[in-house]
C-alpha cells in the first residue's frame, strides 16, 4: 500500500490585503509545513494571484461573481451577483470534495464587529461548512473569533456555520462563550491564543530611541453603527491626529502602521494634518514586518487586532485604541488591560494621560510580556498538537 498525500484546502478571505488574514495563513501552512510536510495544499481565497505567489500553493478565486464585494445599483451587477451565489453553491462544493481536511485559518469568521453583509462572506462559509458535511470531508474553524451578531440572517448563516464545522477552536474565550450563546454546543472546543502569535519573531533591529508607533485604521464602527458611521470616523480621524500632533510637538518620531490597504486613505490625512518630516509611514507588507517595526519602537498604540498582536509579541509597551471587545480581551491575557482606550470615542487628553502612564512602566511592562509571549507558545503547541489528533488520525491511502 502506498501512501498518497493528505489533500488539505485553506479558505478564507486571503490575500485581499488583510495583513492580520494573512499572517493567519501563514502560521497554519508553518504548521504544515512542519508537522505534515507530505500535505498537498491549495486554497479557496479573495485573492488567489496573491496567495500562490507569497505563498507557493495553488489558489481559486474565492467568488465566481468578481464583483463580489462591490456595491450593485445596476440591474446587471444585482443579476451578476444572484447568479454568483448560485454557482458558488456547485464550486464551493466541487472544491471542497477533492480534500480531506478544509483548515478556516484564524480570522474573525464567526464575528460581526466590522460592516458584513450576510450574503458576501457569512454566506461563502456556509457553504464550505455544508459542503463539507454533505461530501464527507472534515472542516476546521481553528483559532477563530466569535462574537455576538444581531442581525438575524448573518447570525443564522454563522451559527449553522459552526454547528456543521467537524472542528472548533477559539482566540479567546468570549468568542467560545459568543457561540454558546448563539446555540452551538461547545463543550469540546478549546481556546488557545491567536494564531498569529505563532509565526516567528524577527530579530531585534537597531532601536530607535523615542519612536511611538501608531496603528491606524479606516474605522467606522461595526455593524450595528452604520447610522452614524460616518461620525464615528470623524471623532477617531480626529483625535488620533490630535494625539499624534502632540506627540511631534514633544519631539518624537512617530510611526503610522496599517493592517488592510483601506488604511491608506487615514494614514493620509493625518500626515497632511500634521505636515511634519517626524511623521513617517510604514510599507509593511506582513505580520512579520510589522513585528519588527514594533520591536524598534519605544511604544506603539494600535487600533487593528493584529497591530496590537504584532507589538505585544515583539514585547513592546502597548496601547490599544479598542473598537471591539476582542481587543480589550486579548490585552487583559497579555497583563496590559488597564491600556485601553475607546476607538469610537476617541479623548485626545486621556489617551495622551494612559500613553504616558504606559511610558512610565515600560520595563516593567516589558517583563510582564516576555513571560506572557512564553505562557503564548506553549498553548499554542497545545493548539497545533490537538490539531493533528483531530484532523490527521490516519492519513488516507491508495492502493497504486
Amino acid at each position: 500500500m502506498k501512501q498518497r498525500p493528505v489533500r488539505v484546502g485553506v479558505f478564507g478571505l486571503l490575500g485581499s490585503g488583510n495583513l492580520g488574514n494573512d499572517g493567519s495563513l501563514e502560521a497554519v501552512l508553518g504548521y504544515l509545513r512542519a508537522e505534515h510536510p507530505e500535505a498537498a495544499v491549495d486554497a479557496l481565497c479573495g485573492g488567489p494571484e496573491f496567495v500562490t505567489a507569497r505563498y507557493r500553493i495553488p489558489a481559486t478565486r474565492l467568488h465566481w461573481y468578481r464583483g463580489e464585494y462591490r456595491t450593485a445599483s445596476r440591474a446587471g451587477a444585482i443579476l451578476g451577483k444572484g447568479l454568483g451565489k448560485l454557482v458558488d453553491v456547485v464550486r464551493t462544493a466541487a472544491w471542497v470534495r477533492r480534500h480531506d481536511v478544509v483548515i478556516v485559518p484564524g480570522m474573525g469568521v464567526l464575528e460581526a464587529t466590522l460592516p458584513l453583509r450576510p450574503w458576501g462572506f457569512p454566506y461563502a462559509l456556509f457553504l464550505l461548512c455544508a459542503s463539507g458535511r454533505l461530501v464527507g470531508t472534515r472542516v476546521a474553524l481553528v483559532g477563530v473569533g466569535a462574537a455576538p451578531i444581531r442581525d438575524r440572517a448573518t447570525r443564522a448563516l454563522v451559527r449553522w456555520s459552526a454547528r456543521l464545522a467537524a472542528y472548533r477552536s477559539y482566540r479567546d474565550t468570549m468568542s467560545r462563550d459568543a457561540m454558546r450563546a448563539m446555540g452551538v454546543d461547545t463543550a469540546r472546543d478549546e481556546v488557545h491564543p491567536d494564531l498569529a502569535f505563532s509565526l516567528p519573531t524577527p530579530a531585534a533591529p537597531d532601536p530607535s530611541p523615542g519612536r511611538v508607533c501608531v496603528g491606524v485604521m479606516d474605522f467606522h464602527g461595526g455593524n450595528d453603527d452604520r447610522a452614524r458611521a460616518g461620525q464615528i470616523h470623524r471623532r477617531y480621524l480626529d483625535g488620533t491626529t490630535r494625539f499624534v500632533r502632540t506627540l511631534v510637538e514633544d519631539g518624537r518620531q512617530v510611526r503610522l502602521l496599517t493592517g488592510d490597504g483601506a488604511d491608506a486613505a487615514v494614514v493620509t490625512a493625518i500626515i497632511e494634518a500634521v505636515g511634519s518630516p517626524l511623521v513617517t509611514a510604514s510599507d509593511a507588507a506582513s505580520l512579520t514586518e510589522l513585528m519588527a517595526e514594533t520591536a524598534a519602537a519605544d511604544s506603539v498604540v494600535a487600533t487593528r487586532y493584529h497591530n496590537l498582536i504584532c507589538a505585544l509579541k515583539s514585547g513592546t509597551p502597548t496601547l490599544a485604541l479598542s473598537y471591539a471587545a476582542k481587543s480589550d480581551a486579548l490585552m487583559d491575557r497579555m497583563g496590559l488591560g488597564a491600556y485601553c482606550h475607546p476607538a469610537r470615542e476617541v479623548d485626545p487628553d486621556r489617551l495622551l494621560e494612559q500613553f504616558r502612564e504606559l511610558e512610565k512602566r515600560s520595563a516593567e511592562l516589558r517583563q510582564t510580556l516576555a513571560e506572557r509571549n512564553l505562557a503564548v507558545a506553549r498553548r499554542l503547541d497545545q493548539q497545533f498538537t490537538a490539531l493533528t489528533a483531530a484532523l490527521f488520525p490516519n492519513l488516507p491511502k491508495d492502493s497504486s
